[in-house]
């Protein structure tokens, strides 16, 4: 069963930007494209644990701020030659609001 919160408005996060949400189950960046699309990953790089939310968006992709990983924001998956995978959360825009998905990001937890 879905548990969607609200977390923003869209116009918090400014275009290809991004905002960290602290949760009880660890951080989840929220990225916005140029399109005014919206995302929800887990903030870590699965490479050195770099902070997504710091890295440059583009496209549909993030870049990590420390070794320059390219992250896609659709799957979480690494680009290119890198492999790794960082969790995605069910995120959406309503009425200008940015709406998250806790009990998905509940179940991705381990216990």
């Amino acid at each position: 069963m879905s548990h969607w919160i609200d977390i923003a408005n869209l116009a918090d996060i400014p275009q290809r930007g991004a905002r960290v949400v602290k949760t009880a189950d660890g951080c989840v960046a929220i990225f916005r494209t140029a399109e005014d699309e919206v995302f929800a990953l887990n903030n870590a790089c699965p490479h050195k644990a770099g902070p997504l939310a710091e890295g440059i968006v583009h496209g549909k992709a993030v870049t990590c701020p420390l070794h320059n990983w390219v992250i896609s924001l659709e799957t979480g998956e690494a680009q290119g030659a890198d492999q790794g995978r960082v969790s995605t959360y069910p995120a959406r825009v309503v009425d200008g609001r940015i709406l998250l998905d806790l009990s998905f990001l509940r179940a991705r937890v381990p216990a």
